[in-house]
């Protein structure tokens, strides 16, 4: 019973018996369910206010606690009447706006130390069952208050993943979607490859003679290039773009030493 304690310790002046300690629990036990106080008697008393503590005046009478409640939502008003016979308590509580009526008869011996009321920490006893006999018999009957109704996250089934090629798609359950991504012929994946370093893609826009589908036996740049490049250089199965001629005894002209056709044309 989270909270009590410090309505106790509030209380405690005015608490001299274990039917004032029992009264004290249901009082929170309604509060914790949404319900605030607005005072004591039948009838609403002038600036009225609701509030979690007890009204002034809420143990004048030993023989019958008369207490107000309205919920946070303002659509039930409850009248509480705790009614001692002998050493057991009668409460009787009704909703005014529906006028149904819920009662509970409790055993103060059951709940209250009756020789700890200046300790918190030993006048309560089956605090559970307390709240379990309150909820059912009370706050069940006549309904609690309504709850804002808290607003659901969207569906991350609809959410696109983010198409950053640096970035680990997300973890997918079993039997959910698989995130979206887009198709490597729509034109829109033009020069996709180009960001993906682990070529992984299609749609890029840079030429690898290495990977462009014409063979090219006996070329690995990853174990390097004689004369040009080291071995592990360049990382397995990266894209290579060449500054060289690739291979042996390739047919044909360099193109990178001769001159482009009419490079004497100062018009070209």
């Amino acid at each position: 019973m989270a909270g009590l304690e410090p309505l106790y310790a509030w209380a405690r002046p005015a608490i001299s018996r274990p039917s004032d300690a029992l009264v004290c629990g249901i009082h929170w036990e309604l509060i914790r369910h949404g319900y605030r106080c607005l005072g004591t008697g039948d009838q609403p008393g002038p600036d009225e206010r609701k509030s979690e503590l007890l009204p002034a005046g809420w143990e004048a009478n030993k023989e019958v606690y008369t207490l107000r409640y309205k919920s946070t939502d303002d659509a039930r008003e409850l009248l509480l009447k705790a009614i001692m016979v002998e050493d057991s308590m009668i409460l009787n509580v009704m909703d005014r706006s529906s006028q149904k009526v819920a009662d509970v008869t409790l055993a103060v011996a059951d709940y209250i130390n009756p020789e700890h009321l200046d300790d918190f920490h030993k006048v309560y006893k089956n605090t559970e069952e307390l709240s379990t006999r309150i909820t059912s018999g009370i706050i069940a009957p006549l309904g609690a208050p309504a709850e804002k109704a808290r607003k659901e996250p969207e569906s991350k089934e609809d959410v696109q993943w983010d198409e950053n090629p640096l970035r680990l798609p997300p973890r997918q359950p079993m039997g959910t979607r698989a995130p979206y991504r887009p198709s490597p012929l729509s034109p829109f994946a033009v020069g996709g490859e180009d960001l993906d370093p682990f070529g992984g893609r299609s749609g890029g826009m840079i030429v690898d003679p290495l990977h462009s589908g014409v063979p090219q036996p006996g070329i690995n740049p990853s174990s390097g290039i004689p004369g040009r490049l080291p071995p592990g250089a360049v990382p397995p199965g990266a894209r290579f773009d060449p500054f060289g001629p690739l291979g042996i005894g390739r047919p044909g002209p360099d193109p990178d030493h001769l001159p482009p056709p009419g490079y004497d044309d100062m018009f070209m």
